[in-house]
């Protein structure tokens, strides 16, 4: 396994891939430690002046303006890591405390927080030996840090608490015991820091990004089924005319579809039929889904920002003085991941209005709801039908997190971003929409083998047909659909079928 080695060099959502598939090994680089010990004596000396500095001799939030006594300030960080260990809910997924520590890790390498290099090690000793904090889902509003989820991290690290390790959920202290590690002792500051920062609510978008990238190409993929078997035009996805827009997700978009419709047979052998337009949901896929894709990687951006951005409060800069800010805010975050709701949902409803157009049968064969006996059988009626209430689900998810707030902390923390809500929302409505394709691609295959089993597909649709034909009982008629959709879906999810189309096709 290799070691991630962490230094000042920016790194981008797509590094984390494997902290989702499992354990990972990091390490710091030299210049990282020089910065964070340069950060700790700046912070202990301004101490040592008397300099009054928020949460570490002052109390925290609307009691900032009480000072704290010298020999109470140990007690002040134990106390402030305890009392917002206050999450509820199910355990985050084990893929995202991974990444959450790593970026913790890496807001400390850049020498602004003031946390002693004992503490930085502790984080990497828990990552290289996979002892991973339980940290449940809901508490956090994104501001101020993710506060009740960073708490769960926290608390683990004065041995409390509890932590996954080897696949169990244990007490954090037994875990300790066995490793012969004895609980940290929190240092001026430190108990503030873990709590304060966008970690859990970045970790959340990281996540969605990876998931988010293989839907965008599956989605083409989806599409161009549906093209080839409802005998709609290729034509409109030359690349001559995507080229007189400027945007660039729709060229990527039309450019995908054109390739993986290449030598179809399918789509030749109506090339004189006479049709003039096909409807939107189909001619349009390079602008919807091109926008989507643009909205998305936009997004991304925001996200690779704040990936690489310090986020604590207070900072202690360059030259020793100790500023306040707003840093541990997650507003960036919240935004990007509720743009992301709304592409995310749109990939869904396009989707569905073209398997609803399978649904109306189509004249050159394809009878009303793909039923091979239409009134005796109802077909992919009721599949359709879960779809459109997935595509209803999201319309309502959609509606931006971001945009909603309630003041906290007895009104000194007034507004707050919501980020991590917006994410979960993104989690549900990217899931739908996995189902939503799935069950576009089980119809568009059932089109395949009513009218054009026995003519060769595209290049990048074969591979797509024959995994259908392996998982879906098209010969039967009318049966029971849900786990065909289920084993779709696993196919996308995994990446596997993602996969089996780039052999053939490289995707953009």
């Amino acid at each position: 396994m290799e070691t991630i080695v962490i230094s000042n060099k920016k790194i981008s959502y797509k590094n984390f891939l494997s902290f989702l598939k499992g354990p990972v090994k990091v390490s710091i680089s030299k210049s990282s430690k020089k910065r964070i010990d340069k950060a700790y004596t700046h912070l202990c000396s301004a101490l040592d002046a008397g300099t009054t500095i928020y949460g570490v001799n002052t109390g925290f939030g609307k009691l900032s303006n009480i000072s704290i006594n010298k020999g109470d300030q140990e007690r002040l960080q134990i106390n402030l890591v305890k009392s917002h260990t206050s999450g509820i809910g199910k355990p985050l997924d084990l893929g995202i405390v991974r990444i959450i520590l790593f970026l913790k890790i890496l807001t400390y390498s850049k020498g602004y927080s003031g946390v002693s290099l004992s503490l930085v090690n502790r984080l990497i000793l828990y990552l290289n030996k996979d002892i991973l904090p339980f940290i449940p889902q809901k508490g956090s509003v994104g501001a101020s840090g993710d506060l009740a989820p960073l708490g769960h991290m926290a608390v683990t690290l004065i041995g409390e608490g509890k932590v996954f390790y080897k696949g169990k959920l244990v007490q954090t202290n037994t875990v300790l015991k066995k490793l012969r590690l004895k609980p940290i002792k929190l240092m001026p500051k430190e108990g503030l820091s873990l709590i304060n920062g966008t970690q859990v609510c970045t970790a959340i978008a990281i996540k969605a990004c990876l998931d988010g990238e293989n839907i965008l190409k599956i989605a083409d993929i989806a599409g161009a089924l549906s093209v080839e078997n409802s005998l709609a035009s290729r034509k409109v996805f030359k690349k001559n005319i995507h080229l007189l827009k400027e945007h660039p997700g729709q060229k990527h978009s039309a450019k995908n579809v054109f390739a993986i419709l290449s030598q179809s047979q399918i789509v030749s052998s109506h090339s004189n039929c006479g049709k003039v337009q096909d409807p939107y949901s189909f001619r349009c896929i390079p602008h919807i889904h091109g926008a989507c894709r643009d909205t998305f990687y936009g997004a991304v951006k925001l996200i690779d920002r704040e990936i690489n951005s310090v986020s604590d409060n207070p900072v202690i800069m360059d030259d020793g003085s100790i500023m306040n800010s707003g840093h541990f805010h997650g507003e960036h975050i919240a935004h990007a991941l509720d743009m992301m709701g709304i592409s995310f949902s749109e990939i869904g409803a396009i989707s569905e209005r073209r398997c609803h157009f399978f649904m109306k049968g189509i004249n050159r064969g394809i009878p009303p709801f793909l039923a091979k006996k239409p009134g005796l059988e109802s077909g992919y009626m009721i599949a359709h039908v879960t779809a459109t209430a997935l595509v209803s689900e999201n319309k309502t998810l959609s509606h931006p997190a971001s945009v909603d707030s309630l003041p906290t902390s007895g009104g000194q923390e007034d507004i707050v971003s919501m980020a991590p809500w917006a994410g979960y929302k993104l989690f549900h409505i990217q899931e739908n929409v996995c189902n939503i394709m799935a069950i576009e691609m089980l119809v568009a295959g059932a089109a395949n083998n009513i009218i054009s089993k026995n003519l060769n597909p595209g290049k990048g649709t074969a591979p797509v047909l024959k995994i259908l034909n392996q998982h879906c009982k098209y010969d039967l008629g009318d049966r029971p659909l849900s786990s065909e959709i289920r084993n779709i879906v696993k196919l996308i999810i995994s990446g596997d079928l993602l996969s089996n189309v780039s052999k053939s096709i490289n995707l953009e």
